[in-house]
């Protein structure tokens, strides 16, 4: 059941941002528009309190329950600035806005660099959602399977830390001009 809650949370989170997008860009409606991208965290919300209910209702937590926490995490952390991403996609190809710059070599260690806190927020709050569930449901038994998700968490940190050095020590180059 959870599995399919997170499946059904992450469909419903693009639905929504993808939805305010279309209000906001092809129906010229910014405050229905901004209304629908603002459901996305209330998306997370609802998953959380899913997850909750499983446990407290007496099932065992599995990767499902771990998975959630970390999809959590990640939206929290990383939401708004997907938004802003997607955000502005829709606006360069229907409003002839801007480009984003693609970044290149400092610009990009500079912008890996400050993914790193971010990740580092993103996998303290689905820590403590794990703890928090550990804490609630007050069952070692059921809730063991979380514990495998804290070195995972450590893991993710570690894998965007050596991203961030990697591009540090040896750049992204701008790709060639062909002509």
């Amino acid at each position: 059941m959870i599995l399919a809650a997170i499946i059904a949370c992450e469909v419903g989170f693009w639905v929504a941002i993808i939805a305010g997008l279309v209000a906001r860009y092809a129906f010229n409606r910014p405050r229905l528009g901004a209304m629908l991208l603002l459901a996305a965290p209330l998306i997370d919300l609802v998953l959380l309190l899913l997850v909750a209910i499983d446990l407290l209702g007496g099932g065992t937590a599995s990767w499902h329950h771990g998975l959630a926490a970390l999809y959590i995490g990640i939206s929290v952390a990383y939401g708004h600035r997907m938004i802003a991403w997607a955000d502005a996609k829709v606006a360069t190809r229907f409003r002839g806005a801007a480009p984003r710059p693609a970044l290149y070599g400092t610009a990009y260690a500079i912008a890996c660099w400050k993914d790193v806190p971010r990740t580092l927020l993103a996998s303290a709050i689905a820590a403590a959602i794990l703890g928090g569930l550990i804490l609630l449901v007050g069952d070692d038994d059921r809730t063991s399977e979380l514990l495998g998700f804290f070195p995972i968490l450590g893991v993710i940190v570690g894998i965007d830390l050596l991203w961030a050095i990697s591009y540090s020590v040896w750049p992204k180059r701008a790709p060639v001009a062909a002509g």
